[in-house]
């Protein structure tokens, strides 16, 4: 049975736990956390208006993860409820916005995923785990990597209850990107052009661009080889939008 935020505990002796997250991408983690964690509740919210205190209270959970939320955690969930964030830096280098995109264009091949707990301050808790994550190919393949590892990461925290150790060394904060940063116009070397695709190659992101006259042509599904890069496009008359 697949529980909502609003269904009341029917055992108060049964644990809970909130994925909370809108993305479809990650209804499989969702499915798996179900199957490894058959004695725990597990409860999915979606949206801001299900995260409120009076909807935690009503399932008491221990443990209420965020694989992905766009909007702010309110102070007073983080603060009476154990949040945990996953951010795909090893903080604290690259706490901030647009991590994948932000690694990539920064030369990175390899990062950490980690879990860490909600703070005031953005992606700046004590962190419970950090595991290693490869930034080969295209955003929705690395996300789909990064669920895989969240959902992992989620079980041990149940499982080994470890403690969050606070960040320590030089803070490196990246910021959010913006859809223009995906114009491939004034790159100079193949591989850069080829990262940008393969970086906003992903739902939800808005496509790596360029500009012919009124035209914007939109990239994806790039490949790089001997280098050349080819790639799918899609070309937008912008005198109709």
């Amino acid at each position: 049975m697949v529980c909502s935020s609003i269904d009341a505990p029917s055992d108060s002796s049964v644990r809970a736990l909130v994925l909370a997250t809108p993305d479809a991408r990650h209804d499989p983690l969702e499915s798996a956390i179900r199957t490894r964690l058959t004695n725990w509740r597990v409860i999915r919210m979606r949206n801001p208006s299900e995260l409120t205190v009076d909807g935690l209270e009503r399932v008491r959970p221990e443990f209420v993860f965020f694989p992905h939320w766009s909007w702010r955690i309110p102070d007073q969930v983080w603060t009476r409820f154990e949040c945990v964030i996953f951010h795909m830096t090893d903080v604290p280098y690259g706490r901030g916005g647009s991590p994948l995109q932000n690694l990539v264009v920064r030369g990175h091949a390899q990062t950490r995923l980690t879990a860490l707990r909600c703070v005031a301050e953005l992606d700046a808790g004590p962190v419970y785990l950090k595991v290693p994550l490869t930034l080969e190919g295209t955003a929705e393949q690395i996300w789909s990597r990064a669920s895989v590892l969240i959902g992992e990461m989620i079980v041990r925290i149940i499982s080994e209850r470890p403690v969050p150790i606070e960040q320590s060394g030089p803070v490196v904060r990246f910021d959010r990107r913006r859809p223009e940063d995906g114009d491939i116009s004034a790159l100079s070397h193949v591989n850069d052009v080829y990262n940008h695709i393969r970086m906003l190659d992903g739902e939800g992101y808005p496509r790596a661009f360029a500009r012919v006259g009124r035209f914007r042509l939109e990239f994806d599904r790039a490949a790089l080889e001997d280098g050349v890069v080819e790639a799918r496009v899609k070309i937008v008359d912008t005198a109709n939008e």
